[in-house]
């Protein structure tokens, strides 16, 4: 190889698969939920999961938690990394905005990642009064809800422009705006799923008649 100038790359290490064998526990929670997302009503069963979003030949990562019943995604948080922390501010900012609306039945239910297994979520899960659900392993049916969510949200928005991670954000930021004050729905009673949640709470339809 020094005779012809010949150079052998090394393959370095994919540090997320390093941090997901840092997190992973062997705390996996019993699917409680069973797939019953609608059964119990608004603020009983919360979905959350993590999905990459591409831009400009590099990723970005967000993190969700969505009302099964509403339809509403009451916390997100976009971030450039997918260390744990940003899976957990999505709960802070869930308690901080929602928390005098959940109960000690309200479930929040993820699958197997190695951020909901991680000890810190679990910890952090169970001192804010949340009973915690888990998907059975690799099927993706059990957070169907969330797992659309996804898809109809990457269906809608364009990041082909985007060159900085702000401009992603910037995006994001106005989608969710969007889905959750403007996007109408079918099955919401031709609602918002804001318009959807005050309905149901204060019996009042804003379009008049059903």
């Amino acid at each position: 190889m020094d005779k012809y100038n010949l150079k052998c790359p090394i393959r370095k290490a994919n540090p997320y698969r390093r941090m997901a064998k840092a997190l992973k526990t062997n705390s996996v929670a019993d699917n409680i939920l069973n797939r019953e997302f609608e059964e119990h009503g608004a603020r009983k069963v919360l979905l959350t999961d993590i999905t990459y979003i591409p831009y400009n030949g590099q990723f970005c990562y967000l993190s969700t938690i969505l009302d099964a019943f509403t339809k509403q995604i009451l916390s997100y948080v976009l971030s450039d990394s997918l260390e744990v922390d940003f899976v957990l501010e999505t709960v802070e900012m869930l308690i901080k905005e929602h928390g005098i609306e959940l109960t000690k039945e309200t479930l929040i239910h993820s699958d197997q990642g190695c951020h909901y297994t991680s000890i810190s979520f679990t910890k952090l899960v169970k001192d804010k009064g949340l009973r915690q659900s888990m998907s059975r392993k690799a099927n993706c049916w059990d957070n169907a809800p969330q797992e659309s969510f996804f898809g109809h949200m990457k269906d809608e928005i364009d990041l082909s422009g985007c060159q900085k991670y702000r401009e992603v954000k910037a995006i994001i930021d106005d989608w969710m705006d969007y889905y959750n004050n403007e996007r109408y729905q079918w099955q919401l009673a031709k609602l918002s799923p804001n318009e959807y949640y005050n309905y149901i709470t204060t019996g009042v339809y804003p379009l008049g008649d059903v």
